[in-house]
C-alpha cells in the first residue's frame, strides 16, 4: 500500500508506524486540518485551500461526511445513501478534484464516517427507510434499522403529526401518501380509499410527534428521530454502508478514517476490528468521550479518540485555582444556595431517561422481560436511575464491569426502595453479549450526553471556560505536574491519538475559553460586574444570566445577531426557563432584551468594552499557550478550520461560519517574509505559532518522539509550562495576569547547556549551568518551541 501522498513515504507522511497493541497504522497524520464541507463551502472550494494548508503544515486535510446527505444539512451527519458522495458537496466529480488537489501539495485525506445511524427526515431522500416503510419485515433493508415490530403491532411508528387528530390532513397524491411537505410510500395494493384508509393498511404508523418520548420502536441517535439506528455488527449491513469509503480506502483517496460515535454501536470492539481489517489498517481515531481518568479500552483498533481529552488537559492547566473560591462564591449567591454539581447531573440525566429518551427505557424493560418479585414500574425507575448515575458514557463488557458494579452500589445506598429490582437487574446487565446489556451500554451514552452536555452545562453557569465536551466542570484547573503526568500516559498508552482544541461540537472555541480563562485571575473584579449588571438588566434566571454575560464578554465584539441566536439556543438547551418544545415567550422577551443591553445601554456596553480591552492580551497569551501545547504534546494534532487565527466562536452553528481563507494566505506570506507580528488583534502571531509548530512536526518528526518535563525554577516557575519531545521543547506562559504584576523574577528553564533556537522568533539562546532566562526567553511571545542549534 502506498502512503498517504501516492508514494512509499515514511514517518510523518504516512508510512507503516507501529503503536501499542501490535496494530500497525498506515498513512498516520503528522497534523490534520478539519475542514466542514457543504453546499455553501463544497469539495471544490476545499481543492482551492489545499496549497494554503500544505504551507500551514498539516499532513492531511480531514473532512466532515461526504456521503450523500439530507437535503439543506450543513454538517453531513445525517447520511441517506452511502453509495453516493454527496451531490449538494460537489459529488464525486468534486471529490476526485479535491483529492486531486491534496495529492499534488502532497496531502492525504481523513474521511468522517458516520456507521451508528442513517438520515430518514425526508423518507424518499433514504431509499432503504423508504423501502422498509413499504414493505415492512419484509423489505430487503428491514435488518439494517434497530426496529421492536412487535411493540408497534407490526408497523413502524413514525412521529411526524402536530397532533392525533392531524390525520385528518392527509392526502394521497402521485401514487405516495402526503402529510403536509412529507411523503411517505404506499405499499403495493394498498391505495384504495381515504387517506386515513390508506394510512391504516401501510406498515408505517404516523403517530404525534409528542409520542416519541415513551412510545417509538426504533432505535434513534440520541434523541433525533430523524436519525434512525443501524444495524453495522451484521457483517452485510457493515459491508453495504462502507463499501464506497473502503474503495476510496483501497484506490488511495481516503488515508485515514473518523468515525462517529461508536458507543451508540452494539460491538465497538467488533466494528473497529472489521473495519482496521477491511481497511488494512489505516490511522482510525474514534470520537468517543473519555471522562477524566478513564481510558480507551486496549483492545480497540484505533489510534485513540478525536481529541476532547486532550483538550480538557489543556484547557485545565492555563486556569487559576486559586480563583475558584471567589467564584464558587459568586455562584452560589446567584443559584440561591450552593450547587451540587454532581446530583445536578443526576437530576438533569433522570429528565433525559424520563422524558426524551424513555422510549430507549421502555425498550430496556420490554427486553430484560419480566424479574421476580418486581413490578414494571419499579424496574423501569431502577433502570432509570441507574443510567441517570452512570459515571462514564458506557462500559464495554465484559471490561468495564466496575463501572456497573459501582453503580449499583450507589443507587443502593440512595434509593433502599429499589435495592430489589436493581439486584435483580445487576446480573442481567452485567452478563456480557446479551441483548439487554447490549441496550443498556447503547443508552448509557445518549442519557450522558443529553443530560450532561446539553442540560447540565447549560445551567451550572460557575464558570463555563470549564463547561466543555470531555471535561469536568467541578474540577478548576489542574497543576503544572497534573498536566505533565497525563501527557507521560498519552505517550504510553496513544500516541497517535488526536489532539484538538475546538471542534464543530464544542461549546465555545478554543480563543473564546483562553480569554474566559482570564476571569479566574480576576474573580472579585468579575463578580462585581456580574452583579451591576444583573442589578439594571434582571432576569429571574440568575444562573442563566450568568452564562450569558461570561459568554458574551468571552466572545466580544460580536454582532448583536449572533448574540441573539446564541441566548436563544442556551436557554432553550437549559431547560430552566424555557424550552425547545414550549417555549415562553415572555422569557424569552426578557433574555433578547438583557443582550440589547449590552449593546444599546451606555454603562454596561462601556463596561463590556472596559473589561475585554483589559483581558484580551492575556487571552491571547492564554490563546497562543493552549495552542503551542496542543500542536506539540504526544498525539496527532488537529486544527479546527479558522483557529489558525483568533476565532471567537460559540456553539454551532456559530462555530460553523465561513473562513476567510484569503486574509490568512496574506497573513502567512507576511510570516513567511520574516516578520514576527505582535501578539495583536490581527491573530497573526498566533498563525506563527501554528505554523512554525506544525511544519516543525512534518519536517523534524524525530524531534516530537518522546515526553519529559523540562524545570523551570525561580521566583516566576509557576508562570511556566515546559517539555521536551525528544529534541524539541515547548516553553508556555501561564497565568499570564498575575504575571504582568509579579513578573518572571529569576525564573530559569533548566536546558542543558548549549546553544538553542526558538523556532518561533528564529533568535537563538544559550544555556549555562544556570539555565535560560525566561523573561529574555519569552519577552516577543509568551511561547518558544526550541531546538538544538
Amino acid at each position: 500500500m502506498t502512503g498517504a501522498h501516492g508514494g512509499a513515504h515514511g514517518g510523518a507522511h504516512g508510512g507503516p508506524v507501529v503503536v501499542p497493541g501490535g496494530e500497525r497504522q498506515r498513512g498516520v497524520p503528522a497534523a490534520t486540518y478539519r475542514l466542514q464541507v457543504h453546499a455553501g463551502f463544497r469539495l471544490e472550494d476545499a481543492a482551492e485551500v489545499a496549497g494554503y494548508l500544505a504551507d500551514l503544515g498539516v499532513t492531511h486535510a480531514y473532512s466532515s461526511p461526504l456521503l450523500r446527505s439530507a437535503e439543506g444539512s450543513n454538517h453531513g451527519y445525517d447520511t441517506v445513501d452511502h453509495a453516493h458522495i454527496d451531490e449538494a458537496r460537489g459529488g464525486s466529480a468534486g471529490f476526485d478534484r479535491f483529492v486531486a488537489a491534496l495529492h499534488e501539495h502532497g496531502l492525504g485525506l481523513v474521511l468522517d464516517l458516520v456507521p451508528n445511524h442513517m438520515g430518514v427526515a425526508d423518507p424518499a431522500a433514504a431509499p432503504w427507510w423508504w423501502d422498509v416503510l413499504q414493505h415492512g419485515r419484509d423489505s430487503e433493508h428491514a435488518a439494517a434499522f434497530d426496529i421492536d415490530w412487535e411493540f408497534g403491532g407490526g408497523k413502524l411508528r413514525i412521529p411526524v403529526l402536530g397532533s392525533a387528530d392531524d390525520l385528518d390532513a392527509l392526502e394521497v397524491a402521485d401514487g405516495e401518501l402526503r402529510y403536509y411537505d412529507n411523503r411517505f410510500p404506499i405499499a403495493p395494493g394498498t391505495g384504495d380509499g381515504t387517506p386515513q384508509e390508506v394510512h391504516a393498511r401501510q406498515h408505517y404508523e404516523l403517530v404525534d410527534w409528542r409520542r416519541a418520548d415513551g412510545d417509538l420502536n426504533y432505535r434513534r441517535f440520541f434523541a433525533i428521530n430523524t436519525l434512525a439506528g443501524l444495524r453495522v455488527e451484521d457483517p452485510a449491513i457493515f459491508d453495504a454502508t462502507h463499501d464506497l469509503v473502503l474503495r476510496l480506502v483501497r484506490d488511495g483517496a481516503v488515508d485515514g478514517l473518523r468515525i462517529d460515535h461508536p458507543d451508540g454501536l452494539a460491538d465497538p470492539k467488533g466494528y473497529l476490528d472489521r473495519l482496521a481489517e477491511a481497511s488494512g489498517g489505516r490511522w482510525t481515531v474514534v470520537e468517543k468521550i473519555l471522562e477524566p481518568g478513564e481510558d480507551l479500552p486496549d483492545d480497540w483498533a484505533t489510534a485513540g479518540t478525536t481529541g476532547y481529552d486532550a483538550l480538557a488537559e489543556v484547557d485545565e492547566v492555563l486556569v487559576d485555582r486559586a480563583g475558584e473560591p471567589a467564584i464558587t462564591a459568586l455562584d452560589t449567591e446567584l443559584s440561591g444556595g450552593a450547587v451540587d454539581y454532581a446530583a445536578l447531573v443526576h437530576d438533569c440525566k433522570r429528565e433525559v431517561t424520563d422524558g426524551m429518551l424513555g422510549s430507549e427505557v421502555a425498550r430496556l424493560v420490554r427486553v430484560i422481560g419480566d424479574l421476580p418479585g418486581v413490578e414494571t414500574a419499579e424496574q423501569t425507575e431502577a433502570l432509570a436511575e441507574l443510567l441517570a448515575t452512570f459515571p462514564v458514557y458506557r462500559s464495554y463488557l465484559p471490561d468495564g464491569r466496575e463501572h456497573l458494579d459501582a453503580t449499583v452500589a450507589a443507587v443502593r445506598d440512595r434509593r433502599p426502595d429499589l435495592i430489589k429490582a436493581v439486584d435483580a437487574l445487576h446480573p442481567v446487565l452485567a452478563q456480557a453479549g446479551t441483548e439487554a446489556s447490549t441496550r443498556f451500554e447503547q443508552t448509557s451514552g445518549p442519557v450522558m450526553a443529553k443530560g450532561v452536555e446539553d442540560s447540565a452545562y447549560y445551567r451550572w453557569a460557575r464558570f463555563v471556560a470549564l463547561n466543555e465536551v470531555g471535561g469536568d466542570p467541578a474540577r478548576f484547573g489542574s497543576t503544572v505536574e497534573e498536566f505533565h503526568a497525563a501527557q507521560r500516559r498519552r505517550a504510553q498508552r496513544r500516541p497517535q491519538s488526536m489532539t484538538t482544541l475546538s471542534t464543530h461540537d464544542t461549546k465555545r472555541s478554543e480563543d473564546v475559553r483562553a480569554r474566559l480563562a482570564v476571569l479566574a485571575e480576576i474573580p472579585t473584579e468579575w463578580a462585581h460586574l456580574v452583579r451591576g449588571w444583573l442589578a439594571r438588566h434582571p432576569l429571574p434566571d440568575r444562573p442563566l444570566a450568568h452564562l450569558v454575560w461570561q459568554n458574551l464578554v468571552g466572545a466580544w465584539p460580536l454582532s448583536r445577531e449572533r448574540a441573539h441566536a446564541y441566548v436563544e439556543k442556551a436557554a432553550r438547551e437549559a431547560g430552566t426557563s424555557t424550552t425547545w418544545t414550549a417555549p415562553d415567550e415572555e422569557f424569552e422577551g426578557r433574555l433578547h432584551a438583557l443582550v440589547d443591553a449590552a449593546f444599546d445601554d451606555p454603562e454596561t456596553a462601556g463596561e463590556i468594552e472596559a473589561l475585554v480591552a483589559r483581558i484580551a492580551p492575556f487571552g491571547w497569551s492564554n490563546s497562543l499557550s493552549q495552542k503551542l501545547l496542543q500542536l506539540t504534546m504526544p498525539g496527532v494534532p488537529d486544527v479546527y478550520q479558522g483557529t489558525e487565527l483568533w476565532d471567537f466562536s460559540l456553539v454551532d452553528p456559530d462555530n460553523r461560519r465561513p473562513v476567510d481563507y484569503a486574509l490568512r494566505r496574506k497573513l502567512l506570506a507576511q510570516v513567511d517574509a520574516g516578520e514576527v507580528p505582535a501578539v495583536d488583534a490581527t491573530g497573526a502571531a498566533k498563525l506563527l505559532v501554528v505554523s512554525r509548530a506544525l511544519r516543525a512536526r512534518r519536517d523534524r518528526p524525530e524531534l516530537f518522539t518522546g515526553y519529559e518535563p523540562v524545570a523551570v525554577t525561580g521566583s516566576g516557575a509557576d508562570h511556566a509550562v515546559a517539555f521536551d519531545r525528544g529534541g524539541a521543547v515547548t516553553v508556555a506562559t501561564r497565568l499570564p495576569l498575575a504575571l504582568a504584576d509579579e513578573g518572571w523574577g529569576d525564573a530559569a528553564l533548566q536546558l542543558p547547556t548549549g546553544a538553542w533556537r526558538d523556532l518561533l522568533t528564529g533568535e537563538r539562546v544559550v544555556s549555562d549551568v544556570a539555565g535560560v532566562a525566561v523573561d529574555a526567553l519569552l519577552s516577543r511571545l509568551p511561547v518558544a518551541l526550541l531546538v538544538r542549534d
